[in-house]
Order: C-alpha cells, then sequence, then structure tokens
C-alpha cells in the first residue's frame, strides 16, 4: 500500500511595510486619537527573556511589535515565527545593532539589508518597520537608505522606557506610567536583565486602569 506523506500547511509569508498617508516619515506616535499605545521591544539578548515577554503580553491579551536584530535572527532563528504567530508586528533593527547613524552609506544600507534578508528568509517578508539601532530617530540618510530598502517609515517612539539602564522594575513602571498618554509608542528591550519582565505585568495593568490597550503598531496607526 502507497504512503501519502502529509503536507505540512503552507504559512502565510509575514506582512511587509506599510505606508501611511499623512504620517511622517519618521513616526513617534499615532495622531489617530484612540485608547491604544504600542509597546515596542528591540529584539536582542537571552531568548528566554524574549519569550517570557511575548507570553506575558500575550497573557494579558497585548501585542506588542518586536524590532529584531539580524544576528539575533541568525542564532535564534525561530523566534522570527514565534513572534509572529504570537500576532505580534515582526521588525528591522539592523543586522548587527552597530551605530548606524555614524556608519558611511554603504556600511549603513548593508545593516539595514542585512537584517531585512533574514528576514525574509525566515519569513517571507523584510518585517513591518524599521528602527535605527543605537538612536531614537534616523539620520536623514539612514532614512532614504530605509525607504530604498523598502520601508516608508522610520519608527521612533515618544516614550523611553530606560529598562536598558537596568534600573530596576519600579523605575520602569514609574518612567512608562508618567509618559505614557493614548497614542504613545514605548520603547523597551528584551536583551537586558530580568527588571523588564518583572515590569511588564505592572505596566499592562496601568495600562489597563487607563483604558489603553496595547496593540501593535500597524493597528496603534492603522
Amino acid at each position: 500500500m502507497t504512503r501519502v506523506a502529509s503536507r505540512q500547511p503552507r504559512r502565510r509569508p509575514a506582512p511587509g511595510p506599510r505606508a501611511f498617508p499623512g504620517l511622517p516619515e519618521q513616526i513617534t506616535r499615532s495622531p489617530r486619537g484612540r485608547h491604544e499605545v504600542a509597546l515596542t521591544f528591540h529584539g536582542q539578548g537571552d531568548p528566554a527573556t524574549a519569550r517570557a515577554l511575548l507570553a506575558e503580553a500575550e497573557r494579558a491579551g497585548a501585542r506588542v511589535t518586536v524590532l529584531a536584530v539580524g544576528t539575533w535572527l541568525d542564532a535564534h532563528p525561530d523566534l522570527a515565527r514565534r513572534v509572529l504567530d504570537g500576532g505580534h508586528d515582526l521588525g528591522n533593527h539592523t543586522l548587527s545593532h552597530r551605530t548606524v547613524n555614524a556608519l558611511p552609506e554603504a556600511e549603513a544600507y548593508a545593516e539595514i539589508t542585512g537584517c531585512a534578508d533574514r528576514l525574509r528568509r525566515l519569513t517571507g517578508g523584510i518585517g513591518s518597520w524599521f528602527r535605527p539601532s543605537r538612536a531614537a530617530r534616523a539620520t536623514p540618510l539612514v532614512a532614504r537608505l530605509a525607504r530604498r530598502a523598502g520601508y516608508p517609515h522610520v519608527l521612533s517612539y515618544d516614550v523611553d522606557s530606560l529598562d536598558f539602564t537596568s534600573p530596576g522594575a519600579p523605575a520602569i513602571t514609574r518612567k512608562v506610567a508618567a509618559e505614557v498618554r493614548a497614542g504613545s509608542v514605548v520603547s523597551l528591550h528584551f536583551g537586558y536583565d530580568a527588571d523588564t519582565v518583572a515590569a511588564l505585568p505592572a505596566v499592562l495593568e496601568e495600562l489597563h486602569r487607563r483604558g489603553l490597550r496595547a496593540v501593535t503598531t500597524t493597528e496603534l496607526l492603522t
């Protein structure tokens, strides 16, 4: 009897970048006026921290945006699909997390496209967003290179949690609570220590108390 090999369902390619007419080239927050915020995570560091943060967000019904470093994806390729399968946005945070704004044009472009290539190989798309590494905003040159690579907007933020300074979970929560408002884009990180993991439940509870939903950046701006 001939056995027919079962076929695995083909996954759809990841969503690609979108242009949002009327919004600036570098987006720091949403002007839509809805009671929503975007929690954005720089994707690098211990994969266990990343998984813990994603699981905590999902338990609270939150969706986030992950800006992944290309070399991190090389080391942990399963995390690209883990992010997407959780309903989150996935984007580009350069290939190797160098100070991209200070690089010569060819090297800066290689940082952007190197990460885009890894995202395409792992997910079928280049990711929804680009954020420069080691800077809140892109220089005009880096913004132009990002457009050339296929990203109409640079994703910045208006709330910096400063979690990368390891201030402790209460300080992270206080910083976000003091500055967040409807439409905010919040900068957080996967890759430093347990402070962010410990702070996230309190951050999400504070958002809930204020009637703010944590959604992907794409949802925030649509």
